[in-house]
């Protein structure tokens, strides 16, 4: 074959298409100074180009079609009144390519709490899921990284759940191990001593509620943030429970926690297993229960990874790093159990 009839058939190949986005959409489609768009360009199979609120795709006749199929979806997107992004550009591209059931308008625009103007929304399919699992089941584990939003997610249904009345109460609760061991060496009462464990827990609910409601909520009872200690002996009905920082149960703790479980509540368990700080190496309650209570009906293990980490984009790439390292066995193991081996301090 000569070099014009090759070329030939490579320009016969490349066509074009046309989408006419209605003008009150292109904007938000496009984001402001073009910023979507700029991001479709370097994400896109095919070329785009944009004159007024027309859109021109070309480039071979799969790549148009698979580049068709994002702006579509972006549009339906825009169209409930979502704010675009380049992040949510971004995620619409990956929800399309795993090829899955779900459509980036389905996990993009599925509010779960607004408030000022704020809405809280899963940002990845296996966000989505993760919010659809805990609809569906009493007790869900959130297993996964730093930033995957386990726990802020999980407090936005929590959240929901009170104000709809599905609940009367939530219970936030998280081990606080290093706590623990220091107590006597911080000054203050123990709420004083145990609050900066607690602390996350009081800023995602300052995200997600009036400040000011959050003291009365807290003294009449209808919140209660409190160390996992705090549970034993008691049976929580009527509640929507979250264990944060799970990883750093041990596995009576994890039980006695489990069981807990009162009429009419719903368990939410949070962590991560790559991250135990335990101190002389214990086993973790979070891996011993996944491994016990797999398969057990109404218990949903929601897995999360770095691919769902929703803070900035390095976030995502040091987790991966550091889970290579562990593979190889550069750095596994028990935090706490690597600190004592090396002399090392406490963390800050």
């Amino acid at each position: 074959m000569s070099d014009d009839d090759r070329d030939h058939r490579l320009s016969a190949a490349v066509t074009s298409s046309t989408i006419d986005v209605p003008q009150d959409l292109a904007v938000a489609l496009l984001g402001a100074a073009d910023v979507n768009l700029r991001t479709l360009e370097a994400q896109l199979p095919a070329d785009i180009h944009v004159r007024g609120n027309r859109i021109t795709l070309s480039g071979a006749s799969a790549d148009i079609a698979a580049s068709e199929r994002v702006v579509a979806e972006l549009v339906r997107v825009v169209t409930t009144g979502t704010t675009l992004t380049p992040d949510l550009v971004r995620q619409a591209l990956s929800i399309l390519s795993a090829a899955e059931s779900e459509t980036p308008a389905e996990v993009l625009t599925l509010d779960i709490l607004s408030r000022r103007g704020k809405t809280i929304r899963p940002k990845t399919l296996n966000q989505k899921r993760y919010v659809d699992a805990i609809d569906a089941n009493t007790i869900v584990f959130g297993l996964g990284p730093a930033g995957t939003g386990k726990t802020y997610l999980a407090m936005a249904k929590a959240v929901q759940a009170l104000q709809s009345k599905q609940v009367s109460r939530i219970i936030l609760t998280r081990p606080a191990v290093e706590a623990g061991e220091r107590l006597g060496f911080l000054p203050g009462t123990l709420h004083q001593k145990i609050d900066p464990y607690l602390r996350p827990l009081y800023d995602a609910l300052h995200d997600m509620m009036d400040p000011e409601a959050i003291p009365k909520l807290m003294e009449a009872g209808v919140i209660e943030v409190a160390p996992l200690a705090y549970m034993r002996g008691r049976t929580l009905n009527d509640a929507f429970i979250i264990l944060d920082e799970a990883q750093n149960t041990t596995g009576e703790q994890m039980k006695m926690f489990l069981t807990r479980l009162g009429f009419g509540a719903k368990i939410v368990v949070t962590g991560d297993t790559s991250q135990v700080d335990l101190p002389g190496g214990a086993q973790s309650g979070l891996r011993a229960a996944a491994r016990i209570l797999d398969g057990i009906d109404d218990i949903h293990f929601a897995n999360l990874t770095s691919a769902d980490v929703v803070r900035h984009r390095l976030v995502a790439d040091i987790v991966d790093a550091y889970g290579r390292a562990e593979e190889t066995g550069a750095r596994g193991g028990n935090r706490a159990a690597r600190r004592a081996e090396s002399g090392g301090g406490h963390r800050r």
